[in-house]
């Protein structure tokens, strides 16, 4: 797989930033708080600046650090996106497999999937903005690993979608455009989401479960 070109990295009030809830909920198995501090400053400097405009001096200042303090628990900048990209592809595939899990119908399947997937998107925006929109500054092995994970989201996605198709519940031309089209809305959100802003993400949910039933060729009045 080519990588990508790399796009204009969105910016946002986030520099300067040393702890991340978002970090602290997504990393819990490192233990060190240093660690842990240091992963935050980067997904925050990755996500204003851009991984490549990112110092290992702003990771490290940004955590209240002195510059060497990073390679003490990271070998370089990249292994720290690599931990970010990889945690983040990782937690949102298990998300949705969980909630598809709890429901029953292909409907329910494919809106408590997109729900998750949503929801996922809004809570780790910063995360996700980062993983998704600096993934080619991997180096080849790294991408090569997150990429596939990447494909097994979306083969995820493409078997629920194939599974209501054979059994009537949905009409859909092109299985692969539709997964495709409905995992491109899912992780924009993170690239505009700011919290406390108007939108309320209880509601972009909701609404985006309903979008997806749309998509799928289903009557939102059906759905409810």
């Amino acid at each position: 797989m080519s990588k990508p070109p790399t796009p204009v990295s969105p910016t946002g009030p986030h520099a300067g930033h040393k702890d991340s809830p978002e970090v602290d909920a997504l990393f819990t198995d490192v233990t060190s708080d240093v660690a842990r501090r240091l992963i935050g400053s980067a997904v925050t400097a990755f996500a204003d600046r851009g991984y490549h405009a990112t110092t290992t001096r702003h990771i490290s200042e940004g955590a209240g650090l002195s510059p060497a303090a990073l390679y003490v628990h990271f070998p370089s900048k990249e292994a720290m996106l690599y931990e970010v990209s990889r945690i983040g592809h990782h937690g949102v595939l298990d998300a949705i497999r969980a909630a598809a899990a709890e429901a029953d119908t292909p409907l329910e399947r494919m809106r408590a999937l997109m729900r998750a997937f949503t929801s996922w998107h809004i809570r780790y925006h910063t995360v996700c903005r980062v993983a998704q929109y600096e993934i080619s500054a991997l180096t080849d092995d790294h991408y090569r690993e997150v990429a596939d994970i990447r494909r097994d989201t979306e083969q995820f996605v493409r078997d629920e979608i194939q599974a209501g198709v054979d059994s009537g519940d949905f009409t859909v031309p092109a299985v692969a455009t539709a997964a495709r089209a409905l995992l491109s809305m899912g992780i924009d959100v993170a690239r505009w989401y700011q919290p406390g802003r108007r939108t309320d993400p209880d509601l972009l949910v909701d609404q985006y479960a309903d979008l997806t039933a749309a998509m799928l060729g289903v009557r939102v009045a059906e759905t409810v």
